[in-house]
């Protein structure tokens, strides 16, 4: 079978071989050709010529090379032999010359600086290496100083020295401050070249501490630090204040001075300077000067233009680089530096030399005996450099004679050459800035012709297109190549065909009558060799359908046809693009055979589409526009759910698929985006329909998958944006043949219902999946630790199998195969059941308790052998009850508790024990039958515990100062009570809470009276008992003290706080209640009475009789204007205003008379009833309070109350 190897119209021709011109490139190293075909050596990798080491990595120096037979290595070092097997640092690679100096074991790097030299060497020659120095690379510190801090008036120009250490490579220089920042750099501000930071003129807010100039040496990858400059820039103003103090007016400085300064250059110094660069290297020239204004720089080349692609600005335009140079940049270059206040320029006169360089390097030279042969070594620079010629690295002067050679300056001449003239020639060209050096051999052989080709390539091409047929060949002399056509034809001639030096073969215009088989035949002297390849020409692929240009208004769908025809051997791919770019992800854009389709058109969806047709051998394309448009206004149209497709047909009916087709209804102007099918199996579920699949909207055929021995009837529904349509009408039926089950049962099982048998249980399957008639079941089965066959039986119509007789849980291989009338379903999978399980036989051991508090303990046990359990191992099972109470002594039997552990525990926490009791507990193994032997008891005891709260407690026989309390002990002790406690404190009329009172009472004790206490006074409760344990939960109540009912306080220290709880009854009396209602209705009246005489402007008629008979207990009221006085026009804004009423004692102050009735039923003796009337106490003398109240420990009688009102 030929190989098939395709050919593009712009394939290249294989490589050019060394035996094809006098000048060839190698010798192919063609695995069969290198078996017996001598080489002289090739140096393929080795190490630059300036090699700077990490000092702290092992030194290795690349020599790599290629020849047959493989060559020697050695080296020189310093011009002399390099002993390496001397030095144990020092290894070289096996098969390479690559050495290895190991300085991290021992050793410096300072020790093997040099120049290194390898040399690769067989029977054909030697190739010797460039001459590699080796240097480890350098990151010296900076050398200490001190540096002064430098202070400077505003507006002056300043250079900051960098200075960095000389380093190996030189280092990358740039300035930060303390914290790691980059400085910012300007046109004012910038570093130069050398590193330093130059100011073209300073401000205020370049004055810092921290200038700091960093020194990064990449190939140690460390940084250097100078020490940090500190700069202070001082005003003007700063400076003349400074002055002031010292000097006359006369020596003051003028802001204006200091602002303007023409352009002058901080560097390059002077007018003119001199560069001298390299080619090849990139030219950096640079200028920065200092001014006021910060001047701005220009380059010009005089007598020429700066190179357009080449040249770059860096620094602000401060520095000009020219990438590439070579001699035509030489010349004068000028920088223009210019502000508002002048300009100066600065030339740089620029000079380009050249290291060597080649024009033409020597090239390996493949000749046969008797054959002449050149090598030529073309080489230029600036200086001229001077071409010196080595025969297998020593100079051609002091080397072996060969009477076949003759050197003539750049070139050597071979005449008549012979195998003893194969050797490898060195040229070197040299001048003052470096040195070229380049190996090529002169390699004579003998060899007749090989073939490279691989024999029986197939060649495929597009018919009209050029075909390239390859003949890679290798001989010596060389061979001759001629092609020919068929068995038996003649050699092709140059008129029609093209033969190329590289013996490849061009057809330019290939037909179909190109096809066939071609002969390539090499011939020299020495023999004859000849390959055959094979050409097939194909039909070009053709788009026969173009897409059409398009208008489509938005919101509409647009269709693109491309059709293709192409050779029927090829499988052409179809891609969609738009405006040259892939589709939008958008699943408006559907490709569909040969359609694309774009539904809801956008106005960005206008375009460009193109179709691209590809094979493996060429493509072809085709391109239409759609334009989008607004809709014209049409009558609204009527949407709905498509009309279901008809005219359902069946064709290319195959065992296990058919095609059906359809008709569309309409769409009722929404697309249709799909069509849902359906199928029926009228054999198994008739009457039940199931989906199919879906197509796209644009199909209407679909090609159906079926199953065996079902009964097909297809139905299909549309589906647009609105919804699905009806079914369509069901199509004809179409029974498939029977066949073999596809697949087997699942959900297979094996489980035992009893210790003796194994229960396989599976999921049946359903008529469709029987694919024929007979459906049955084969069942499987056996140990399997064992070496028994399988045991099988065939069931139908059942999904159970009960194997009896088995041993207890024993594991089993199980497999369940479908087969019907047809044959049997694939191999099924094997599973693993247990036959049944059994009571375990054994209870865990060593069961043990570690009581860790009073209401929690830890069990531990051993498990039980896994032999014994019999089963699947649930869990373990802890049976545990409370058995005696350590408190009374008493056993009394409570409800046993159970706690599972799940899987293979061996121990677990019992919670929730009860305190100080006596608790017995066992263990049993729980396997998926149920549980083992219980374990032999173990008791425990809980320690004491804090006690419950005590059951009740109530407070009884109130007195003035005394309560009874009776409470019943705590439900639940949990141990020996020690004793109770009892805390109490009184609450006052707000609520606050008063001091609390501590008391111990005796465990014996279920009463207890409290003396002593407060009448009429509210106190409450916090009792709780105590065990060793500590203090339990506590109980609260609250009680209030009887009232003395003769409303008469007890002449002692504590009436204070008497009358003041008694208050609080008082106003809940009924006859206050009625009297404190008379008292608002008297004082409304009063208040309507006053309102009306005002309005009047009258006099108020009972201040009138009050001057008359001049009361001598209301006269002290008039002197402090005290009364209601006069309603004057300029009192109108205070119409609600009340007048004061004078308390017990006849006194009375002006700013008491403003208080409101709000006020003091806001006090703490005031209040409202439900009823909106006020009850509260309206003292003679009374102070505003905050809405806390007043707590005053007077409480004023109700005859007091009235008093404050007459």
């Amino acid at each position: 079978m030929p190989r098939r190897k395709r050919l593009s119209a712009g394939r290249v021709p294989l490589i050019l071989f060394l035996c094809q011109m006098i000048s060839a490139l190698d010798v192919p190293l063609d695995p069969k050709l290198l078996e017996d075909l001598v080489q002289p050596p090739t140096i393929t990798q080795q190490s630059p010529k300036d090699y700077i080491i990490d000092p702290r990595e092992n030194i290795v120096i690349q020599c790599e090379a290629k020849g047959k037979p493989p060559p020697s290595f050695s080296w020189t070092r310093n011009g002399t032999h390099f002993d390496i097997d001397k030095d144990p640092l020092v290894t070289m690679k096996p098969g390479s010359g690559t050495l290895t100096i190991n300085i991290m074991s021992e050793g410096k790097a300072e020790t093997y600086e040099g120049v290194y030299q390898c040399t690769a060497r067989n029977e054909r020659g030697a190739a010797i290496s460039n001459n590699i120095v080796v240097r480890p690379s350098r990151s010296p510190l900076w050398t200490k100083e001190k540096l002064e801090p430098i202070t400077l008036r505003n507006g002056q120009s300043l250079i900051l020295p960098c200075r960095p250490p000389l380093g190996l490579p030189p280092p990358i220089i740039f300035w930060m401050d303390n914290s790691f920042q980059r400085l910012p750099q300007s046109e004012r501000v910038s570093q130069g070249l050398n590193g330093d930071l130059y100011f073209s003129n300073v401000l205020p807010e370049d004055t810092r501490e921290d200038y700091i100039c960093y020194a990064r040496f990449n190939h140690t990858q460390t940084i250097q630090q100078k020490q940090p400059i500190s700069v202070k820039v001082i005003s003007v103003d700063e400076l003349n204040d400074t002055i002031a103090a010292n000097l006359n007016d006369t020596e003051f400085y003028s802001a204006k001075s200091n602002r303007e300064r023409p352009p002058t250059f901080l560097t390059p110094e002077g007018n003119a300077s001199h560069k001298e660069e390299l080619r090849g290297n990139v030219l950096s020239l640079e200028c920065i000067a200092e001014g006021l204004p910060t001047p701005i720089i220009y380059w010009i080349k005089e007598d020429g233009t700066l190179p357009i692609n080449r040249t770059f600005y860096r620094n602000f335009k401060k520095t000009l680089q020219i990438i590439q140079v070579s001699e035509a940049d030489s010349g004068n270059y000028q920088c223009i530096a210019k502000n508002p206040l002048g300009a100066i320029h600065h030339t740089i006169s620029v000079t380009v030399k050249a290291a060597p360089y080649w024009i033409m390097a020597p090239q390996n030279l493949v000749l046969s005996p008797g054959e002449d042969g050149r090598l030529m070594c073309g080489a230029n620079g600036n200086p001229k450099p001077k071409i010196s010629w080595l025969s297998n690295g020593v100079p051609v002067e002091i080397a072996p004679d060969d009477p076949s050679r003759k050197i003539d300056g750049d070139t050597i001449i071979f005449s008549n050459v012979q195998e003893r003239s194969s050797a490898v020639y060195q040229c070197n060209a040299s001048n003052e800035y470096g040195y070229l050096l380049a190996n090529a051999f002169v390699n004579v052989l003998a060899e007749p012709p090989r073939i490279l080709t691989s024999a029986n390539t197939l060649y495929q091409v597009i018919a009209d297109r050029p075909a390239l047929l390859d003949c890679a060949f290798f001989g010596s002399p060389l061979p001759t190549i001629e092609w020919f056509k068929g068995a038996k034809g003649s050699a092709l001639r140059e008129d029609i065909y093209v033969l190329h030096e590289n013996g490849t073969l061009e057809i330019p215009v290939a037909q179909k009558d190109s096809t066939g088989t071609y002969t390539c035949v090499a011939r020299n002297k020495l023999g004859m060799a000849k390959n055959e390849v094979h050409l097939e020409i194909k039909d070009a692929t053709r788009i026969i359908k173009q897409p059409e240009y398009a208008v489509m208004q938005r919101g509409g769908t647009v269709s693109f046809e491309c059709k293709v025809k192409h050779d029927h051997t090829l499988i052409p791919t179809i891609t969609w693009l738009k405006d040259n770019g892939e589709l939008p992800n958008d699943g408006r854009f559907t490709v569909d055979k040969d359609h694309l389709v774009v539904a809801d058109v956008r106005d960005d969806d206008g375009g460009t589409y193109t179709c691209v047709a590809n094979t493996t051998l060429d493509n072809v394309s085709a391109s239409a526009v759609l334009s989008v448009v607004a809709p014209t206004p049409t009558p609204a149209p009527i949407y709905d759910v498509p009309n279901p497709p008809f005219d359902l047909e069946l064709t290319d009916q195959l065992d296990k698929s058919v095609q059906l087709s359809w008709t569309p209804g309409n769409d009722n102007n929404s697309p249709i985006t799909k069509f849902i099918i359906e199928y029926e199996d009228a054999m198994h579920e008739a009457g039940l329909w199931h989906h199919q699949t879906e197509v796209s909207g644009m199909q209407t055929t679909a090609q159906l998958k079926l199953s065996p021995y079902v009964n097909y009837s297809f139905r299909v529904m549309a589906v647009n944006s609105l919804g699905r349509s009806l079914p369509s009408e069901a199509s004809e039926q179409y029974l498939t043949k029977a066949a073999e089950p596809d697949t087997n049962p699942t959900a297979v099982e094996g489980l035992g219902s009893e210790p003796d048998n194994l229960v396989i249980t599976w999921k049946p399957l359903n008529g469709f999946e029987s694919n024929g008639p007979g459906l049955q079941y084969k069942v499987s089965w056996r140990q399997k630790d064992g070496d028994d066959e399988w045991t099988s039986v065939v069931v139908a119509n059942v999904s159970k199998y009960i194997v009896s007789g088995t041993p207890t849980f024993v594991p089993y291989l199980i497999k369940v195969q479908a087969l019907n009338d047809v044959g049997f379903a694939p191999e099924p999978a094997v599973v693993m059941g247990h036959s049944g399980e059994d009571l375990p036989m054994v209870a865990p051991g060593n069961v043990h308790v570690n009581v860790v508090n009073s209401t929690l303990a830890e069990v531990h046990w051993d498990p039980v052998p896994l032999k014994s359990i019999r089963g699947h191992l649930q869990g373990y099972r802890i049976y545990y009850w409370k058995a005696q109470s350590s408190s009374k002594r008493n056993r009394r039997h409570l409800e046993k508790k159970i706690l599972t552990f799940q899987g293979s525990k061996t121990h677990g926490m019992l919670p929730g024990l009860e305190p100080f009791s006596h608790y017995t507990l066992n263990v049993r193994v729980v396997n998926g039958k149920g549980e083992g032997p219980a374990s032999p008891d173990r008791v425990f005891n809980t320690p004491e515990g804090v006690p419950s709260a005590p059951s009740s407690l109530k407070i009884v026989n109130p007195t003035l100062d005394s309560l009874t309390l009776e409470w019943d002990p705590p439900s639940r002790p949990n141990g020996i009570l020690t004793e109770y406690t009892l805390k109490y404190q009184p609450i006052n009329s707000t609520h606050e809470l008063g001091p609390l009172v501590d008391l111990k009472i005796p465990a014996n004790k279920t009463r207890w009276t409290l003396k002593n206490l407060n009448f009429s006074t509210r106190y409450k409760f916090y009792f709780y008992a105590q065990t060793a344990a500590g203090s339990g939960s506590q109980i609260t109540e609250e009680a209030v003290t009887t009232v003395d009912e003769a409303g008469i306080p007890p002449p002692d220290v504590g009436a204070g706080k008497a009358m003041a709880s008694r208050q609080v009854d008082i106003a809940t009396q009924g006859w206050f209640i009625g009297l404190m209602c008379a008292v608002a209705l008297l004082i409304l009246i009063l208040l309507i009475v006053c309102f009306i005489r005002r309005n009047k402007g009258g006099k108020y008629p009972v201040k009138e009789k009050e001057d008359a008979h001049a009361d001598p207990e209301i006269q002290p009221m008039k002197e402090d204007d005290g009364t209601f006085g006069e309603y004057s026009d300029a009192e109108d804004h205070k119409p609600l205003k009340k007048g004061s009423r004078t308390p017990s004692d006849r006194t009375v102050k002006k700013e008491d008379s403003d208080d409101s009735l709000v006020d003091y039923g806001e006090g703490v003796n005031g209040q409202f009833n439900e009823d909106g009337s006020f009850i509260g106490q309206y003292s003679g003398k009374k102070e505003k309070e905050p809405a806390e109240g007043n707590e005053s420990s007077e409480a004023p009688s109700p005859v007091n109350a009235m008093n404050s009102f007459v």
